[in-house]
């Protein structure tokens, strides 16, 4: 065991967290921590390393046990230091014995001195040890891979906003490698190729990660255990997120029967004792059912604890076919091309999610789709369209005087106050919570009523900026469920899986500075993608295939008359060589496969099934090497044996 809480409670004042929860990590186990907003998940990861201590119960950690804890504080360390020495100091042993080595070296010139000189042997064999010679490219490695470019790495960390902080220390955390890693919604300041490249990174992760996120799609491919926070208490789920979802239905449906039972046998029994309590012959069993019913364990009933409200849109206008024309649109930052003469319409019923790596240009199409970006080119709106777009900057248009509710009423919705009130609690904020003022508001907080005022505009067309960034999963899954029956059309940006899966209808790509659409939905356009990356690999197995056929072709006219046995031997090394080269297509076929079955979610939740999968791609690869040294020996035999007939 790691760390473990035995029945802890924790209060802030008058408020429970978690009422006798117990809770005990094991080494390797990758768990996501989930609830809804406010029920004190950020809270038990404090409680984990120390930073809050119980009101009752125990937090135990084993000896020697090192923790990394990713989450929003971090970002007020300043340094003038660049983001590549920032994410070096994951390595102070090894800088430390750098320094010291390098002071004994000059020690050992001076003197020759032979205990120095054992000393400086042992600091260099510690530091081989320690992998101190490729820390700069494993620091590298890391930081490619969550977004960074080289030119990047010298740039000084103070120059680079929250986001790409926030990517800097993740980089440095998991360059430590503690036993247990703790991340407070680490996918929130990536795209979408930064959370593959951590997903991958984080499944072959030696030690044990605990991941608070709302992001389902991160979730089902990276933990085996859910433990949730629901009504002050710990549920712990051996599965992953899909596997809670249909466990969890289960179990409130066992509660909720039992509850009904248990209540129907109560109703009886107080009947009975109702009934025959006064009567002398009864009475001694009267007063048996009262003792039974003192004594019963009563089951709680189901709570919900948020409802399912709905958000219903209001839309007074029916736009034509065609909403938004773009025409040789061009966009640069001085040498940085954004798009270069592309063009693109959006036609009444798309649900367009744009999507692509950070710095591609999204939120810039986004805002000249808008008319608040300057370009070159054209872009033409439609018949009848009322747009509407929600941005982060959309929070300085908020009336910081206003309550929740006074600003809610500036959109014109003509909805009543209690359904806007209504329409606050699906964006987190309940009871007072609307007569709030907005300037008490935090920034999470304002941007919700942005995306609120958003949603309940008489818009027809919608333009969302990152519109999940600070809502839970239960606030995602009513927006997707209100966008579905949107009647309107809309372009998303967004970094969230689950939520571009459930609310598109088209993909948009900005390619080679085009915008390249794919009809259908993101799970279609992923299949799509992965049959594209197939297909070549294919064609350059051919082409590097194609050069050796060619070459024996044209090595053959030349070959002089040969006697029976030395074309027998010539006619065997190339059938050999053939099928060896058929093996080899094979092999590489099943190689494609067994990569889309090790990217598949639901072959990390099952033990067995992964271990099988990462097995036979080993035993593939192993395979092939085996195949393509022979290709080459007889490759080469060929060519020596046509080379002696010559």
């Amino acid at each position: 065991m790691l760390v473990g809480l035995q029945n802890v409670t924790f209060e802030f004042g008058a408020r429970v967290i978690v009422s006798e929860a117990t809770w005990h990590i094991q080494p390797n186990e990758r768990i996501g921590l989930i609830g809804y907003n406010g029920t004190g998940k950020s809270t038990l990861l404090k409680l984990i390393v120390g930073e809050y201590q119980p009101s009752a119960g125990t937090v135990e950690r084993s000896r020697g046990t090192t923790i990394g804890y990713l989450h929003q504080d971090l970002l007020s360390f300043e340094t003038t230091q660049s983001i590549l020495e920032v994410a070096l100091t994951a390595f102070e042993r090894v800088q430390q014995l750098e320094k010291e080595i390098e002071e004994l070296g000059k020690e050992l010139e001076r003197t020759g001195d032979e205990k120095t000189l054992h000393l400086y042997s042992d600091k260099l064999h510690e530091l081989e040890t320690l992998g101190g010679y490729d820390i700069h490219h494993r620091t590298e490695e890391v930081l490619h891979g969550l977004g960074f470019s080289q030119e990047d790495l010298a740039r000084p960390y103070q120059e680079f906003s929250g986001g790409w902080r926030m990517r800097v220390l993740l980089a440095k955390m998991i360059l430590q490698q503690p036993d247990l890693l703790l991340l407070d919604e680490p996918t929130n300041h990536l795209d979408l190729p930064s959370i593959e490249w951590l997903e991958k990174y984080l499944l072959h992760y030696k030690g044990s990660v605990v991941i608070v996120s709302h992001d389902k799609f991160f979730l089902n491919r990276m933990v085996t255990k859910i433990v949730e926070v629901y009504q002050r208490q710990l549920h712990i789920y051996s599965g992953n997120y899909e596997f809670y979802e249909t466990e969890k239905a289960l179990r409130v449906e066992l509660q909720q029967r039992a509850f009904e039972n248990q209540q129907e046998y109560i109703r009886q029994q107080e009947r009975f004792i109702e009934r025959f309590r006064a009567k002398a012959t009864k009475a001694a069993q009267a007063q048996s059912a009262m003792k039974r019913l003192d004594k019963l364990d009563r089951i709680e009933e189901v709570e919900i604890e948020r409802p399912n409200i709905k958000i219903n849109f209001r839309i007074d206008k029916t736009p034509g076919k065609i909403l938004v024309e773009l025409k040789n649109v061009t966009k640069k930052y001085g040498n940085n091309i954004i798009v270069e003469n592309s063009s693109a319409e959006i036609e009444r019923g798309d649900k367009i999610a744009l999507i692509g790596a950070n710095g591609k240009g999204k939120s810039t199409l986004l805002r000249i789709i808008a008319g608040i970006e300057k370009f070159d080119g054209e872009r033409k709106w439609g018949h009848n369209v009322e747009e509407a777009f929600y941005a982060q900057h959309q929070l300085e248009a908020l009336d910081i005087n206003n309550t929740l509710l006074e600003e809610m009423k500036t959109c014109g919705s003509q909805k009543t106050e209690q359904e806007l009130r209504t329409l606050l609690g699906c964006f987190l904020f309940s009871g007072d919570d609307t007569d709030k003022k907005i300037r008490v508001l935090s920034g999470g907080e304002k941007a919700r009523v942005a995306l609120a005022k958003t949603i309940v505009s008489k818009a027809n067309f919608l333009m969302l900026d990152e519109p999940t960034n600070h809502l839970d999963m239960h606030s995602v899954e009513l927006l997707v469920e209100s966008l579905n029956k949107y009647e309107g059309s809309l372009i998303l940006v967004s970094h969230d899986r689950y939520f571009i899966s459930k609310a598109a209808n088209k993909i948009w790509e900005i390619e080679d500075h085009q915008i390249k659409e794919f009809k259908g939905t993101y799970a279609e356009w992923v299949d799509w993608k992965e049959r594209m990356a197939k297909q070549r690999e294919q064609k350059e197995v051919k082409e590097v295939a194609a050069p050796v056929v060619q070459q024996i072709i044209e090595i053959k006219p030349a070959a002089p008359v040969l006697n029976r046995e030395q074309k027998k031997e010539l006619q065997k090394v190339q059938r050999q060589f053939n099928q060896v080269e058929e093996k080899i297509a094979r092999l590489k076929e099943e190689k494609v496969k067994l990569e889309a079955a090790l990217a598949d979610p639901s072959t990390y939740s099952d033990k067995q099934k992964f271990a099988t999968a990462e097995s036979a791609y080993k035993k593939n690869g192993e395979a092939l090497e085996l195949l393509n040294q022979e290709y080459e020996t007889l490759f080469e035999k060929i060519l020596s044996m046509e080379t002696e007939m010559d």
